[in-house]
């Protein structure tokens, strides 16, 4: 058994969260449910980032006091979660949790003892939006890269980290796989950057322009710089400088797998594990990184007015596995991909409802009027054998961060099913059965028709099973039609001969649509 830390990053909470960051919890869930379903010791954290200084301008442009703006949104962020189905076991929230700031500071403390914080007078460009200096070089006319706005000049005198002194040994880590940066196009990001050489970073920022509102510095009269404080998060839920049991077993002990977006991916294959060296603390194992959702081919941003809130999504299907499927099946888990409501509505109706529900009513409702409902014996064929092939089909796609080829290997095989079941008619042969046969024909035709019936029940059962991963609530829905239990592990037996199928509840519901 792996012991297995899986985190998502932790977003600001300047604004109630939009589709974008939903499709990073999807991801990060879809890991955390298929290695628990391997057996194997999995650890899930999620959480807010609400000590960043465009929290404090968004309470102020809002007229709030800055805690109840942050602790307002915080909470939107929180509910989502459940409102999509998301297993994790802690959320970290940075302002409130009491063991952030214990956990910050010691981390801090570690970096300072190995001589890697000094202090320094400093000017730069600064973007809020993204909470990080610029050099000019970096600059896209002169403005902000990510976030086409005009950066402010900052002067101050800041603590900094050494990060220059780790460039040669982070080369090493990602180059020899030892820190995974996937997909290959964000480990070649990662590596130009290395290769051009590092610059020390500021890890604290003057109190007053916080408006006090952060991780005071230990002994110091600054707050933490908003990277240095968020990324520590991740150690946070382990309790790290309180309690270090679970530091011990998940951080110390197993594989450390971080799912970030594009945007923030320097942060965390570069800043964080150089930051984890300093304190003597292994590096991450893996880095995720997926790309945005965009709409009309822009980003989706809280502050470019063009958010989608996922929570209206989830009320409108009446279940979080329309918004789930469409995340994870039709943007590339590493790329960008758009969204759109009409394209929504499609995979719903077209797919899942379409071919995966209009199957599985077809099937049990054809097994109950001819057998009670009850499964024939499973035949032995191809059709079978590309069933029982299909969950290592799946497990090689996530294994290399491609979630969305999985969702299609199962959708491929659902098309396949949907044709054979066409093709061989079984509803001729339950017809047939009705009227006037011989013994001999009428024994052939049973036959025939238990066969086509059974082979197809155990194709949905085995759908059912690669999808608990992805739509948690809709495969335990198929499992239940079908009879069979929702497995707790992969490996538990699938038993289908004999069970008896429910012909009723309706898996994925066509939708008025205005």
């Amino acid at each position: 058994m792996n012991k297995i830390y899986i985190t998502t990053s932790i977003p600001y909470v300047n604004a109630t969260p939009h589709v974008g960051f939903a499709l990073e919890l999807v991801q990060a869930d879809a890991y955390a449910r298929h290695f628990r379903l391997l057996g194997h010791d999995v650890r899930f954290q999620c959480g807010t980032d609400d000590n960043s200084l465009k929290n404090v301008r968004s309470a102020e442009a809002a007229g709030l006091p800055v805690r109840d703006f942050v602790n307002a949104n915080a909470d939107r962020f929180e509910r989502l979660g459940g409102l999509l189905d998301i297993s994790n076991e802690e959320f970290v929230r940075t302002s409130r949790d009491p063991r952030h700031i214990t956990c910050v500071h010691a981390l801090w403390r570690a970096c300072a003892g190995n001589g890697d914080l000094y202090r320094k007078a400093y000017e730069g460009l600064y973007c809020v939006g993204c909470e990080q200096f610029y050099e000019p070089s970096e600059l896209d006319d002169g403005r902000c890269p990510e976030h086409g706005i005009a950066l402010e000049t900052i002067r101050e005198e800041n603590w900094f980290f050494r990060l220059s002194r780790y460039g040669d040994r982070l080369l090493e880590l990602v180059e020899t796989g030892e820190l995974r940066i996937v997909p290959a196009h964000r480990r070649n990001e990662v590596l130009a950057l290395l290769r051009r050489g590092l610059t020390d970073i500021s890890v604290s920022r003057s109190a007053e322009r916080a408006r006090g509102w952060g991780v005071p510095v230990p002994d110091g009269d600054e707050v933490v710089y908003v990277w240095f404080d968020a990324l520590a998060n991740y150690l946070t839920g382990l309790g790290h400088g309180s309690d270090p049991t679970l530091l011990q077993h998940y951080w110390n002990g197993g594989q450390r797998i971080h799912v970030v977006g594009k945007g923030i991916s320097k942060f965390h294959a570069i800043y964080w594990p150089a930051i984890l060296l300093s304190a003597g603390l292994p590096p991450p194992s893996s880095i995720l990184v997926h790309g945005y959702v965009t709409v009309d081919g822009r980003k989706i941003g809280k502050s470019a007015g063009n958010g989608i809130d996922p929570e209206r999504i989830i009320q409108s299907y009446e279940t979080p596995d329309a918004l789930r499927y469409y995340l994870l099946r039709h943007i590339r888990s590493g790329d960008d991909g758009d969204f759109s409501a009409e394209r929504l509505e499609a995979a719903w109706s077209g797919e899942l409802a379409g071919q995966l529900g209009n199957l599985a009513n077809r099937v049990l409702a054809l097994l109950s009027t001819s057998f009670n409902g009850i499964v024939p014996p499973v035949p032995d064929n191809e059709f079978v054998e590309a069933a029982a092939r299909l969950p290592a089909k799946v497990a090689q796609a996530l294994d290399a961060y491609e979630l969305h080829v999985g969702l299609a290997d199962i959708f491929e095989f659902i098309g396949e099913a949907n044709r054979r079941f066409t093709q061989r008619a079984p509803w001729a042969d339950a017809k047939a059965l009705l009227g006037d046969l011989t013994p001999e024909d009428r024994k052939a035709t049973a036959a025939r028709l238990g066969a086509s019936l059974a082979e197809q029940v155990y194709g949905l059962a085995i759908v059912a099973r690669c999808l608990l991963s992805f739509l948690p609530s809709s495969a335990a829905k198929l499992h239940s039609r079908l009879g069979i239990p929702s497995p707790s592990l992969y490996r538990d037996p699938l038993i289908v001969t004999g069970v008896k199928a429910a012909p009723q509840a309706v898996l994925f519901p066509q939708r008025a649509v205005a």
